[in-house]
């Protein structure tokens, strides 16, 4: 076990480390040197309201499923068949449950012109991911329970790798489940931009495509799916039609930094270390109900997972901010120009009306990236810099 302990300790230290300088400290900005009043008072209501609307959709589940707890000894469902119908059963009550949740937000962001699309958009449009998320789950009890049947209280060995392998394959097929979705972006000028910045970063061939996210929202981003020859950035369309040609640019240098610095990849890493102490974890607790062979066993271990999921908050929303500034840090080196970063930035925040500064325990629990003045403060940094000059690497 002490071998053990160390190996992973090791191995998280191994994947915590970035190329981001150690003594590469952010400049201090203030709130209204960048943004005004009016947005700075709009976006602490607009996320107020989704802070709180996230912790109450979070606590309906969690009652939901210790009510699937209760439930389960008390209904006569047998074999891996009964298990897998009180999980996906569950799954579905949890989802009826927070549906109003999801609308509340929505409703929100409409008042707050962040989205315009209309309620039927948000509740037609995922129903195939929705879908495929109760399959992927269903396979999944059946597979586990299938294990605990085979193995005894030691599935928890083989169960942990084979999440692994599932979690990592999932990953993988991003490209493929959204190819339906996307079109080639028809610039090509800007495409051969983004292809040799590409290169220049070590990132190889990639396709540029655009998603048509406006439907949904007026929010900007990209995103960057896939490994060898399925690489791609997906460019959102309201980018396109709200930034100049640097600030894509710099949007999509940000995407590339992350492939350059492994992100992926380490994330797979970061799977394994969590995967096997949290499926020990899962086949401890399900041993109340005769391990997780049984029936009665699946709303404990789906309770367990969302409770381990909220534990894990904090560790896994920190890795996420240190890896986005990473990628922030290297796209700063690869297009040389802050500016035009810290425009992006603010174009960013202005759009999805996002908090410059977040409370404390908001940035701890909820935000996978750094604030938008932590950004802005990396980028005056940079340009801070004699030209030439670069702090130490490694952190």
């Amino acid at each position: 076990i002490g071998v053990a302990a160390a190996a992973w300790l090791l191995a998280a230290w191994l994947l915590w480390r970035t190329s981001v300088p150690g003594d590469l400290d952010p400049v201090d900005v203030e709130p209204a040197e960048v943004f005004s009043r009016s947005h700075l008072e709009r976006s602490d209501r607009y996320e107020r309201f989704l802070r709180a609307n996230w912790a109450v959709a979070t606590l309906v589940q969690i009652a939901v499923l210790v009510f699937f707890v209760w439930l389960a000894p008390r209904v006569r469902l047998r074999g891996i068949r009964g298990g897998v119908a009180l999980g996906a059963g569950a799954l579905v009550v949890v989802w009826l449950a927070t549906l109003p949740f999801v609308l509340a937000a929505h409703w929100w962001r409409r008042r707050y012109d962040v989205s315009d699309a209309d309620y039927g958009t948000i509740l037609v449009d995922p129903w195939l991911e929705r879908i495929g998320s109760l399959a992927v789950a269903a396979a999944a009890i059946a597979l586990f329970m299938l294990l605990a049947r085979r193995l005894g209280e030691r599935w928890w060995l083989v169960g942990g790798p084979v999440f692994v392998l599932v979690g990592s394959v999932f990953l993988l097929a991003q490209p493929f489940l959204l190819a339906p979705r996307l079109e080639p972006l028809r610039d090509q000028e800007l495409v051969a931009e983004i292809r040799s910045l590409a290169r220049e970063q070590g990132v190889g061939e990639i396709d540029v495509e655009v998603r048509d996210a406006s439907r949904r929202t007026r929010a900007l981003n990209a995103e960057f799916y896939g490994v060898g020859p399925t690489k791609r950035i997906v460019i959102w369309d309201t980018a396109l039609e709200q930034l100049s040609r640097r600030e894509l640019l710099a949007l999509a240098a940000h995407e590339l930094g992350h492939v350059k610095a492994g992100h992926l990849w380490k994330g797979v890493g970061w799977l394994v270390l969590f995967a096997l102490p949290a499926a020990y974890v899962v086949a401890r607790v399900t041993r109340r109900r005769g391990g997780l062979g049984e029936p009665a066993a699946v709303p404990l271990a789906l309770v367990t997972i969302t409770v381990l999921q909220l534990a894990l908050l904090p560790a896994t929303n920190a890795i996420s901010r240190r890896y986005e500034r990473e990628a922030d840090w290297l796209s700063l080196r690869a297009i040389d120009d802050p500016e035009a970063s810290e425009r992006l930035t603010v174009e960013l925040a202005e759009a999805a009306l996002a908090d410059p500064d977040p409370p404390r325990w908001a940035r701890v629990v909820l935000e996978t990236h750094p604030s938008p003045l932590e950004r802005i403060g990396l980028a005056r940094r940079v340009r801070s810099l004699p030209r030439g000059a670069a702090p130490r690497e490694g952190s």
